[in-house]
């Protein structure tokens, strides 16, 4: 990932709700969320959150699909897996630095998006 590229991620991700949208569709899985039930969770109105929707699309965050007459939601993990690994790549020069990771038992780097 070019440096550019994760400046915008992380632009997108700087705002409140942008990021508390983001995080709900982390949580929710590959199924995703319907934009009113997402509204709902995170108490925005529908052209507040239709603004916010529109601009983590725009720069690749989530993807919305249509299922009758609902858009449905989702996080991209590949590319929540892209940033992860860009900001933690070259960490503590290879050294188990991060607790919070290694208590998932995880490693920074890549890894494998569920669902």
């Amino acid at each position: 990932m070019e440096t550019l590229d994760a400046a915008e991620l992380l632009s997108a991700l700087g705002h409140e709700s942008r990021l508390a949208v983001f995080r709900l569709l982390v949580e929710s899985g590959a199924e995703g969320m319907n934009a009113s039930a997402i509204g709902e969770k995170v108490g925005l109105a529908p052209p507040t959150l239709s603004f916010h929707l529109a601009h983590l699309s725009r720069v690749g965050l989530i993807s919305g699909r249509q299922e009758k007459r609902y858009i449905f939601y989702s996080a991209n993990y590949p590319l929540m897996d892209d940033l992860l690994a860009f900001l933690s790549s070259n960490c503590c020069q290879g050294k188990a630095c991060l607790p919070k990771v290694a208590a998932l038992g995880r490693r920074p780097g890549p890894a494998r998006p569920k669902g």
